[in-house]
Formats: structure tokens, C-alpha cells, sequence
């Protein structure tokens, strides 16, 4: 299996490789430590699996996902982050990823997540599984999972305290499309205002 690893953290990269390098089913092709050469990497090294931090550098989080599945309809790729799985899981399958899992996950995990998603099955760790299973988790989470890709993105750097403009920036929309998904998150979520939308948001990653 050949594996490209897109991440910007040196001890991550060294970290993963080291741990997986004793398994012959793992074949590492190369690294990628910035979004700029991202598609160049993969055009190079055709890997089966991309294994793609959602934050790394010159790339736009689950925008990145959806150009990866249009350019690379045959490539698999397994998320990694070190923020709150919940969220960016979600939002993550449905911008075009196999799998996703945590940094903090185990070497058992990740080598699991790798061989799921090879196995052309969406991975996603027993921790989010067990937490959907509740009633009162699934009726918070059908909450955020009415929601678009975009307005995920928008609530996701509202979270991270970006201002519209840095919001139409970082997704190149304009400001008034940035107020309409606000509006819409309002709704959607039943707040009366940014400040609880972004409280809710929060909360939900720190209960994850």
C-alpha cells in the first residue's frame, strides 16, 4: 500500500512512519508539508492513500477534500487532526474523506483506519460510533449534520474567531454570502445569535 503523508508537524511525520515502517503492507512514498504542492505530490508518487492533516498550510480544510475526490476519484483518503473529532469527522465524510481519526489515536487505530479505507469502507473511530449511539448525542448531532459542507466551514472558522472577511477570504465567497450561511446557521441550529452559535459549536467539541 502506498502512502503519501500530507502533514506539517515534523514529530507527527517521523512519528507515524517509525511506528508503521515494521509493517510490510506500508510502503511510504513521500511527505507533503504544504497545501502549494499538494496535487504535484500526489500527480508524482500516485499513492493509494493520502493521509492528509485537515489544517495543513495553503490548503482549505474540506475544500481541499472535495477538489481531492474530483481529481482523484481512485485515491483514498484518511483525515488526521488534533481538534475535536466529532465535527471534523462529519464534516470531513462529507466533503469526499474515507476515514478520519485523531492524532492521539493509538499505532492499532491508525493501522485499522489505513487498512478500513484501502478496504474501500469509511472508517471512523469507536468513539464517535459510541457517542452517536446515545439519543441525547444523536439529537445533538442531527443538529449539525443538516448542515451543508460550507456552513460547516463558515461555523468551523467563526469557532476559530475569524471575522466575515477573513471568512470570504480563507473560502474566496463574498461578505454577503458569508451573512447569508450566518443566518442560516442561526436558523438551523436555533440560536438567537453569533456569540451562542459559536458557544454551541464550542461546547459540542468540548463535550466530544
Amino acid at each position: 500500500m502506498k502512502i503519501l503523508l500530507a502533514d506539517h508537524h515534523p514529530v507527527f511525520r517521523r512519528g507515524l512512519k517509525c511506528m508503521l515502517k515494521g509493517d510490510k503492507k506500508f510502503n511510504f512514498k513521500g511527505k507533503v508539508e504544504d497545501g502549494r504542492f499538494l496535487i504535484q505530490e500526489i500527480q508524482k508518487h500516485q499513492p493509494d492513500v493520502l493521509i492528509l492533516e485537515i489544517d495543513l498550510p495553503n490548503s482549505n480544510g474540506v475544500g481541499t477534500l472535495r477538489q481531492l475526490r474530483n481529481n482523484f476519484p481512485d485515491l483514498k483518503v484518511l483525515v488526521v487532526s488534533c481538534h475535536p473529532e466529532e465535527i471534523y469527522a462529519i464534516s470531513s465524510i462529507k466533503a469526499g474523506a474515507d476515514g478520519f481519526i485523531a492524532k492521539t489515536r493509538s499505532v492499532k487505530e491508525i493501522t485499522a483506519a489505513l487498512l478500513t479505507v484501502c478496504n474501500n469502507e469509511t472508517f471512523l473511530s469507536e468513539n464517535i460510533k459510541k457517542r452517536e449511539s446515545t439519543d441525547a448525542r444523536k439529537s445533538e448531532i442531527l443538529k449539525f449534520k443538516t448542515l451543508s459542507t460550507r456552513e460547516i466551514e463558515v461555523l468551523n472558522l467563526l469557532s476559530r474567531g475569524k471575522r466575515n472577511k477573513e471568512i470570504a477570504q480563507d473560502l474566496a465567497i463574498n461578505e454577503k454570502t458569508v451573512s447569508t450561511y450566518k443566518t442560516r446557521l442561526l436558523k438551523k441550529l436555533n440560536v438567537d445569535n453569533i456569540a451562542e452559535l459559536i458557544h454551541q459549536s464550542r461546547l459540542l467539541q468540548i463535550t466530544s
